[in-house]
């Protein structure tokens, strides 16, 4: 299947680090348009100024934490059908059913490979056109 490396990513962690680790992992999967968020406040801001196509966000921020920004995005008839990957440091089986009763796309859990994580990007996708 052909995925579109020219995507835009959204990728929301207070952490810089993170956000750094992330880019690099898309960067070596093919993903070179990357938008970089450190919160949700901040992450819708960057929604609403341009086109993003899909958006990889950690559970755990201040201002707005990963939970919230979902809800957020899923509430907004212009953004509800963006794939929405959320990252998370611990698989609570709490923390999954609410992001799944929230909408998201699926969920990854640190810390992950560029090849996990490009599995992840792909199966969101398929599931999207599928």
């Amino acid at each position: 299947m052909d995925f579109d490396k020219k995507m835009r990513i959204l990728v929301v962690d207070d952490f810089a680090t993170m956000r750094k680790v992330i880019r690099n992992l898309l960067s070596q999967i093919g993903y070179q348009e990357v938008i970089e968020a450190e919160d949700g406040v901040s992450a819708l801001r960057e929604l609403r100024s341009q086109k993003i196509d899909f958006i990889i966000s950690d559970w755990n921020m201040p201002n707005m934490s990963g939970i919230d920004f979902l809800k957020a995005v899923r509430a907004d008839s212009k953004f509800s059908s963006i794939p929405f990957l959320m990252v998370t440091a611990e698989s609570l089986k709490d923390n999954v059913v609410e992001a799944v009763k929230a909408g998201v796309s699926n969920y990854i859990v640190k810390p992950f490979t560029a090849e996990v994580l490009n599995k992840k990007i792909e199966k969101i996708i398929e599931k999207m056109k599928g």
